[in-house]
């Protein structure tokens, strides 16, 4: 049902809701095809058809709505919605990481869990039950829904077909910008540490594994 949203994107102007939506509503229907979504708008838009510059910012106001939704079903209803939206096993052990690495390191972990598969519902989601203050929740969201949309819309803008293509290669290099991301701020804790500001605690980037398994 939801492979049903790609095909509606096409160089028409209603491709913006489309990827508002889809941008938005996959931290709670994951099986939505959201980065393909965007890529296939991205592609249109190198090619002409559709407006860079009004696309990123569709992509990223929705990721922004859709994380806030999520954060606010966690603070105000918490475990009946885990029950559903974590059922599983593998969903289960995704939540109680995100709370304890939250616990730890706070916001940076909003931006990295955006780039991991399943991380971006865990950590909103944690974000909210846990009671995060919410000023600072939306300041690490905003940060890093603009990050992603910049950098799915760029995958398609730039790389064109070879992205729109493969299934794989999106989230092996949404992983790999994950890992990247965790280890600039592992050498900036560090550097900081050095300065007796230990502000994020230790082996974030052997975590992201993690919550990627």
């Amino acid at each position: 049902m939801f492979e049903s949203l790609t095909h509606e994107v096409s160089q028409s102007a209603l491709t913006y809701p489309v990827v508002f939506t889809a941008a938005g509503l996959d931290v709670l229907f994951p099986l939505i095809p959201s980065e393909t979504i965007v890529i296939t708008a991205a592609i249109l838009a190198a090619q002409g058809e559709l407006a860079i510059w009004l696309l990123v910012p569709a992509v990223a106001l929705g990721a922004l709505v859709g994380d806030n939704l999520c954060y606010l079903l966690g603070r105000q209803i918490g475990d009946p919605i885990a029950d559903r939206l974590f059922s599983d096993e593998k969903g289960q052990a995704r939540l109680t990481w995100a709370e304890e690495a939250l616990r730890r390191r706070g916001t940076i972990l909003i931006g990295v869990g955006r780039f991991i598969p399943g991380g971006r519902t865990a950590t909103t989601f944690a974000a909210g039950t846990l009671e995060m203050p919410y000023r600072q929740f939306l300041v690490a969201d905003a940060v890093a829904a603009s990050l992603w949309a910049l950098y799915v819309s760029m995958l398609g803008y730039l790389g064109g077909e070879t992205f729109k293509d493969s299934l794989w290669l999106p989230l092996a290099t949404s992983f790999a910008c994950a890992t990247a991301i965790g280890f600039g701020f592992e050498i900036w804790r560090r550097l900081q540490s050095r300065r007796g500001k230990d502000i994020l605690g230790d082996e974030l980037p052997e975590e992201l594994a993690a919550l990627e398994s």
